[in-house]
């Protein structure tokens, strides 16, 4: 992996009040920007909760590949432990102009129901924002009936289907 992101110090969680946030069961937590390599290295084991196709080696090709064209890595830690994962890139394009696209949010699932998820992703709304985003994106499988129940409390409008076509 030649073309592989620096190493660099681990980065420091996002802060909003003096000290960080507590949340619903009274723990510290903070969500931040994945910011080397072994940070990306260190959230597999969350990612594959949602991504368990992928083994550790192929997740970081492909991670990789995608940093290269612009995608990027958050979580959320709780106590120093990463309970949520989300990877976005910014895009634009004709309908939604530029907006930042989340491929992967997942919560690991002995911390969901917790706020994490909603946090972290209130933290891209927040990312996105600083950039010039004019909108966030997400796709969710039609099976998914509690992730849009959550996303559609968080706004987000359900305005379209999503199609892929198999070339293999």
């Amino acid at each position: 992996m030649d073309s592989a992101p620096a190493e660099q110090p681990p980065s420091q969680p996002f802060r909003t009040d003096d000290g960080g946030d507590v949340d619903d069961t009274g723990h510290a937590s903070g969500s931040r920007e994945l910011e080397s390599l072994a940070d990306v290295r260190d959230v597999f084991p969350v990612l594959v909760e949602l991504r368990d196709h992928l083994d550790e080696e192929q997740y970081l090709e492909y991670y990789t590949e995608m940093a290269d064209d612009g995608y990027t890595m958050f979580a959320c830690d709780v106590e120093g432990d990463t309970v949520a994962v989300a990877g976005v890139k910014i895009t634009t394009n004709f309908y939604l102009g530029r907006h930042a696209y989340v491929y992967d949010l997942v919560t690991t699932e002995a911390e969901r129901s917790h706020g994490y998820g909603r946090r972290l992703l209130e933290y891209v709304h927040e990312w996105a924002a600083d950039r010039d985003c004019e909108a966030v994106e997400l796709e969710s499988g039609l099976w998914r009936d509690e992730a849009h129940a959550f996303y559609e409390d968080l706004g987000y409008e359900k305005y379209c289907y999503s199609f892929a076509y198999d070339l293999s």
